[in-house]
């Protein structure tokens, strides 16, 4: 029996970890192009800005007054894609007045297509103490929304 043979024969080695090599990238293109075919890849780019707005509010009379928003730093956004959405608050004894308008519906400067930027602000007028603002962008599809920024008032 040759035993030099027999510790020298690494025949099977190189098909195996071939045939492994193959296998693990013919899985790996598979899902790539499923991720794709299947419309998955689109919902990667509808995920939520990455941006920073703060609000401001200020009494006047009656604990009612201006609500301003501004957006503080980030990325930069299509004004019809953020929406100013919640409860005004209670306005004089009334009921509490609903908000869902987008954001180029409270600036007049603005039109639909523009881009909200770091520094740009936008006022609500007569937002009652028990008032609660959310900011809410949505795709423009409508498929994905979230939330940004919440703002509660004191006695809410």
């Amino acid at each position: 029996m040759k035993l030099n043979r027999l510790l020298n024969d690494d025949d099977a080695v190189s098909p195996v970890i071939g045939v492994i090599l193959m296998v693990a990238i013919t899985v790996i293109l598979a899902a790539v192009i499923a991720t794709f075919v299947l419309g998955l890849g689109d919902q990667v780019s509808n995920s939520s800005p990455q941006a920073s707005f703060s609000f401001q509010w200020e009494v006047d009379t009656d604990d009612h007054g201006p609500l301003t928003v501004t957006h503080d730093g980030g990325e930069t956004i299509q004004a019809q894609n953020l929406y100013l959405r919640g409860s005004a608050g209670d306005n004089a004894g009334g009921s509490p007045s609903p908000l869902s308008q987008s954001w180029d519906n409270y600036k007049t400067d603005v039109d639909p297509t523009s881009e909200v930027q770091a520094g740009m602000s936008v006022e609500l007028s007569q937002i009652g103490s028990d008032g609660e603002i959310s900011l809410v962008w949505q795709s423009s599809a409508g498929e994905s929304s979230s939330t940004l920024k919440t703002w509660t008032g004191p006695d809410a």
